[in-house]
């Protein structure tokens, strides 16, 4: 008498993805969205540019969430923050993931578009950039993090996040001073997220953080 008795009927959760399924599922995902774009554009080089937009903007969202991964998860403590800190190297390695089919719609667009600029500045700031994500995804795995070593690792990826940081701020910082609403929202993001970082460590609460 009192108790509640049990429904014959179970509720029935969808699966959390995570560990490495992540990166795979991410990678899918992506690409499926930009060939879509890609495919409403149209072919040639407005449909490469529609690829790079996109891209660019799914990397952006992936690298954000694993840049306050840590932060989010001490301010606001709840199963999808603890999801997120506890599968932050896979969200980060999809970022390596998503940046990579923005890379190859760079390479295509420069293979179809006679103008497309290439400036040094920007070959030799994405370049590194990229440099930065191949680093970080090889060691993203427990025996090459292992080898590195704990400080060098964490000097390697809190270096390479935080350059990343300011490669999307210089990126997208002028199209926000052009008057794009999308972009202006994107750099509001971008510093509240490194304000949030900075708050937490202030305090002294960050959780071994990039």
């Amino acid at each position: 008498m009192g108790a509640t008795a049990p429904s014959s009927v179970q509720q029935r959760t969808l699966p959390v993805p995570a560990g490495w399924p992540i990166v795979g599922w991410s990678a899918v995902a992506v690409a499926a969205l930009c060939a879509l774009a890609s495919l409403a554009a149209g072919a040639g080089e407005p449909g490469w540019r529609a690829a790079i937009r996109l891209s660019a903007r799914t990397s952006f969202a992936l690298f954000t969430a694993a840049f306050v991964a840590s932060s989010v998860t001490i301010r606001w403590p709840n199963p999808f923050t603890r999801w997120l800190l506890a599968n932050r190297r896979y969200v980060g390695v999809s970022f390596a993931a998503s940046h990579a089919i923005h890379l190859i719609a760079i390479i295509g667009l420069a293979r179809v578009a006679a103008d497309f600029p290439l400036a040094p500045a920007a070959l030799i700031g994405g370049g590194l950039a990229y440099g930065f994500l191949a680093a970080m995804t090889a060691t993203s795995f427990d025996r090459t993090a292992a080898w590195l070593g704990a400080r060098r690792w964490r000097l390697l990826h809190k270096t390479g996040m935080y350059y990343c940081w300011v490669i999307f701020f210089i990126t997208f910082l002028p199209r926000a001073l052009a008057g794009s609403a999308f972009y202006g929202s994107v750099i509001v993001v971008q510093l509240g997220a490194l304000l949030l970082r900075a708050a937490t460590r202030s305090r002294g609460r960050s959780i071994s953080e990039l």
